[in-house]
């Protein structure tokens, strides 16, 4: 009798999931009609649902939206409510389904159908006279790193309603050797893995196409010397990944080319805007400024959290330590550099390093002016990073007064895309790579001190991709080409 208990509890819990996979096969079709017919893209409480596996959006659902988040939804409600969607006349737009889904479940005794419920909930965002922008034609400046993983984004994101055109990728040689060099670096990431989509080669007109889309390299040896107009370029947002130019001088070039009408650096930046999407991009008149940069990925990692707890408990003063994947500018043996310790082997050493982190988050959030150091550990692994803030607080708190404070940015209010909030105990690097968010808080490591004047915050970073989703976010602001938002 046991044992057909026992048998009868197995079947039951495979069918349901067979069930559940059935409905995420529904929903993943669904999200992929919305996002290339439509423009519409859904996510699922700022978690992505394109290019994602069946098991990853079963994952969303039972681990972040359940234990997370506390929220009651299923894969079955939502998929239905994504198969609604596809009847909408929606303009272009990015819908969180989680929280439509969670709304529905609160409310759905207030309607006759999930129909009902769309059309009260979406009724501003149908008719595509709603909501128009022309696409922005963008260049890249620059292929390492972040550029590749600029170029998978915006290709990623093409479709109806695409919002960022990426025209062409300017580089300083460009032979033959190194376009096919340079594809098999765009397919192949030993970090993010192989490129979900297709690149070749057009060697006769020098020429990346992938996914169909066709990116030309250009070839210059300075910022000022290239002709975009025989290339159709026009009116464009030039996203500068080099690293060589970052004072509003040397960037400057850029805008003598008159196809260029704005600038986005991916580093810090001296005397221009240094901006933290969700923080401070309306602090500075887009209209009067044409030179930004997106600032550091440990930046961007600290300085939502940093806003969270100066804005609710008031920051007297702290420290920051960076514990950094290691980077390119670093040897991988022994050997001269410029710079102290970055000369040792990178692969088998922890190396004290210099940031400017501390110094730089005050130009997003003014009111720490000379309330924080910072310092930095390069340690051996390729990306993922950490950073660990020790803060001395005014105000007196709690360990569950803190984590709430986070929670609840992460979960409502403008930096909902900037704050991943985790309460899984065995966190470690590689388990947040390719995470969306520049700041992915460990809430199982917050430690506050017993008089609950001091708090140890963790917050980890994909010092890579959570930074250039940053990026991109940005680029879409400056460009004015942001869609229709319901979070």
């Amino acid at each position: 009798m046991e044992s057909l208990t026992t048998k009868s509890v197995y079947s039951a819990g495979l069918n349901d999931y067979v069930k559940q996979k059935q409905a995420a096969v529904g929903l993943v079709n669904s999200v992929g009609k919305l996002m290339f017919n439509k423009g519409v893209e859904l996510v699922l409480f700022r978690n992505h649902l394109v290019d994602i596996s069946l098991s990853e959006v079963l994952n969303l659902f039972s681990n972040y939206a359940n234990k997370v988040l506390n929220s009651p939804i299923d894969v079955h409600t939502a998929a239905e409510i994504a198969a609604a969607m596809l009847k909408l006349d929606l303009a272009p737009s990015k819908i969180d389904l989680g929280k439509l889904t969670s709304e529905y479940f609160e409310e759905k005794a207030n309607y006759s159908s999930i129909n009902d419920f769309l059309s009260n909930k979406l009724k501003n965002f149908t008719g595509q006279d709603k909501h128009t922008f022309e696409a922005k034609d963008v260049v890249l400046y620059g292929f390492g790193r972040i550029g590749r993983l600029v170029v998978r984004e915006l290709i990623k994101q093409a479709g109806k309603g695409q919002q960022l055109l990426l025209k062409a990728i300017v580089l300083r040689t460009v032979t033959d050797d190194q376009i096919i060099k340079r594809a098999a670096l765009l397919r192949n990431d030993s970090v993010h893995g192989a490129f979900k989509g297709t690149v070749e080669v057009d060697l006769e007109n020098k020429a990346l196409i992938v996914n169909g889309q066709k990116i030309q390299l250009i070839e210059a040896k300075s910022p000022d010397s290239v002709n975009y107009s025989q290339f159709g370029i026009n009116n464009a947002l030039l996203i500068d990944s080099t690293g060589v130019f970052t004072t509003k001088e040397t960037l400057a070039q850029h805008l003598e080319n008159k196809e260029i009408a704005k600038v986005l650096l991916t580093a810090p930046g001296k005397e221009i805007p240094n901006i933290v999407y969700g923080i401070n991009q309306d602090d500075f008149d887009i209209e009067e400024h044409n030179i930004f940069s997106a600032a550091s990925c440990t930046t961007n990692a600290i300085s939502p959290i940093l806003n969270v707890i100066e804005s609710t408990f008031e920051i007297e003063k702290g420290h920051i330590e960076t514990i950094h994947a290691y980077t390119n500018d670093q040897n991988l043996l022994d050997n001269m550099h410029k710079k102290p310790r970055r000369g040792r082997s990178a692969a088998i050493n922890m190396v004290i390093s210099s940031t400017g982190a501390g110094n730089a988050v005050v130009k997003v959030i003014p009111s720490l002016l000379n309330k924080l150091t910072a310092n930095a550990v390069r340690v051996p692994t390729p990306n993922g990073s950490l950073a660990i803030m020790n803060l001395n607080l005014k105000k007196k708190t709690s360990l569950e007064e803190v984590n709430n404070a986070v929670k609840q940015a992460a979960l409502s209010g403008k930096m909902v895309n900037q704050i991943n909030y985790q309460i899984n105990e065995e966190l470690v690097s590689n388990d947040i790579i390719g995470n969306t968010c520049p700041a992915v808080f460990d809430s199982s490591a917050t430690i506050v001190s017993e008089d609950g004047k001091s708090a140890t915050l963790y917050t980890w970073y994909d010092n890579e991709f959570g930074y250039t989703k940053q990026v991109i976010r940005l680029a879409k602001h400056i460009a004015k080409v942001r869609r229709l938002i319901y979070y």
